[in-house]
């Protein structure tokens, strides 16, 4: 009687896991499709979205009832990622046309959204749910797309747990080495104000900025040059 109850209660706990699993990849999948129709070369496609929105209000919808475990980091971290991103652009459709996320008070610190059964803003998913759990991956600042184009640019696909690790790298390098985003001249450089403004994530371990540029830059910057920020671009990153 005791091994039948106990049978159960694994059949019962291993079912809602497997909910859990299916739930997320469908998200996952779903999400995915839509970044790649509509995200092309780091634009976003928001006012054809907000023409027909269905896919991102699916996306919104099921981002609600979604289960991620801190324990399963690539899971949790890729659902985070995309929540972001994905409430990013459904704060910009709500109040499309818009020059710049600024123009909406409240865009990153009072709009709320409803993920993973959590009231949370912009800035709660990215401070709270990624870099407070997560403090020794700097990294996480070149997939949080914030809709300016400013900001790394965010991909025509969804971020994946088996992928996470390369996406992660690759995002990191492609704005590292992206003469745009860092600015190189003789004995100068000028970094996004993204290292300017979360400078502790970079410069943990006793490392300084161009320390840790140069682990993802292919032509290495002298660690003397002296160091500036240019001002952040917050134009909207609309196709």
């Amino acid at each position: 009687m005791k091994n039948t109850i106990k049978i159960s209660i694994l059949l019962i706990l291993f079912s809602v896991t497997t909910g859990f699993s299916q739930d997320a990849n469908t998200f996952f999948t779903k999400a995915n499709a839509f970044f790649n129709t509509n995200v092309k070369n780091g634009k976003v496609a928001y006012k054809s979205i907000k023409e027909s929105p269905k896919d991102l209000n699916d996306l919104v919808a099921q981002m609600k009832t979604i289960k991620v475990y801190k324990s399963d980091v690539a899971t949790y971290q890729a659902f985070w990622i995309n929540a972001y991103n994905i409430s990013v652009i459904k704060n910009v459709v709500e109040n499309y046309p818009l020059k710049s996320p600024l123009d909406k008070a409240g865009f990153f610190d009072k709009i709320k959204h409803n993920v993973a059964s959590k009231e949370l803003t912009l800035n709660d998913m990215e401070h709270k749910m990624l870099r407070a759990v997560f403090p020794k991956e700097a990294r996480f600042h070149f997939v949080l797309v914030c809709a300016g184009l400013g900001c790394p640019p965010i991909i025509n696909m969804a971020y994946m747990p088996n992928s996470l690790e390369n996406q992660l790298q690759k995002q990191t390098e492609i704005a590292i080495n992206n003469p745009s985003f860092i600015m190189v001249n003789k004995n100068k450089v000028k970094l996004s104000q993204i290292f300017e403004w979360y400078k502790g994530d970079f410069t943990q371990d006793g490392k300084s900025l161009i320390d840790f540029v140069n682990i993802y830059r292919k032509e290495k910057i002298d660690a003397k040059v002296k160091v500036s920020f240019y001002p952040y671009d917050w134009t909207i990153n609309k196709q």
